[in-house]
């Protein structure tokens, strides 16, 4: 029902994301409402790229968020800051794939990409250290 693993929902009352649950007789995990929620909270909060540690914080929050609006808000910057990090990251790394791919179309010999790989300071104009 919620697409994680029956490993992960272990994990997760293991490290207390999840309240342990209830179980038949035969063992088997019995999910209540309250549960099936939590679990859609936490799916929801790692597809935002939280940590496990800091889904475990929003979960304490969830329970009187206006109380702690201040510190979600806050958590939630540092993530939007982190986000807005990697985005910078990735576009470099777009933007040195790409010049990469030209360099290769462009080459009478060899394969620019593999010389970058083996010297990434020859093509900056710098020596290796």
């Amino acid at each position: 029902m919620t697409g994680f693993s029956a490993d992960t929902l272990r994990y997760y009352e293991k490290i207390g994301l999840l309240p342990g649950v209830g179980r038949e007789a035969s063992g088997a995990r019995l999910y209540s409402e309250n549960d099936l929620s939590r679990l859609r909270f936490i799916q929801r909060a790692k597809t935002m790229n939280f940590s496990l540690e800091e889904i475990a914080r929003l979960l304490e929050m969830r329970a009187a968020p206006q109380a702690a609006r201040d510190e979600i808000r806050e958590l939630t910057h540092n993530k939007l800051k982190a986000v807005e990090a990697h985005l910078k990251s990735l576009q470099a790394l777009r933007k040195e794939l790409l010049l990469l791919v030209n360099m290769c179309r462009g080459a009478a010999a060899g394969c620019p990409i593999i010389d970058d790989l083996d010297n990434p300071d020859k093509r900056n104009g710098r020596q290796p250290e």
